[in-house]
């Protein structure tokens, strides 16, 4: 059984690899100041960043956990979402409200992604 860690540091690495399956770390906003459209798109192009780096991409993903801070904002956060998602590679999803780990942060999200 091999497993891979990627960017690994003390608390949690923000990529492990098993089975040829990636799981990213939560990922968050690149500005915690921003709005939640300029979050949701900071986010998503990391975790984007983060699939091409071991090698992955969106449309591998197979399963995303999207926290929301406040459900007011999904229809906008599912705006960014929307164009992001590659047109017939829509991964299962849940999104749920919580609470933040930063009260400034309005979106996080949790990936698996198949790998090659």
């Amino acid at each position: 059984m091999t497993i891979e860690r990627h960017q690994t540091a003390a608390r949690m690495s923000k990529v492990v690899i098993h089975n040829n399956t990636a799981y990213l770390c939560g990922q968050v906003a690149e500005d915690r100041s921003a709005g939640i459209l300029d979050q949701t798109q900071t986010m998503l192009e990391k975790v984007s960043d983060l699939l091409f780096s071991v090698g992955s991409s969106p449309e591998k993903i197979l399963s995303a956990t999207i926290y929301i801070k406040d459900m007011a904002l999904f229809a906008e956060m599912n705006s960014v979402w929307d164009s992001w998602v590659p047109e017939g590679y829509a991964p299962a999803r849940a999104c749920v409200e919580a609470a933040m780990a930063s009260p400034e942060l309005l979106v996080e999200i949790s990936v698996i992604a198949a790998t090659d």
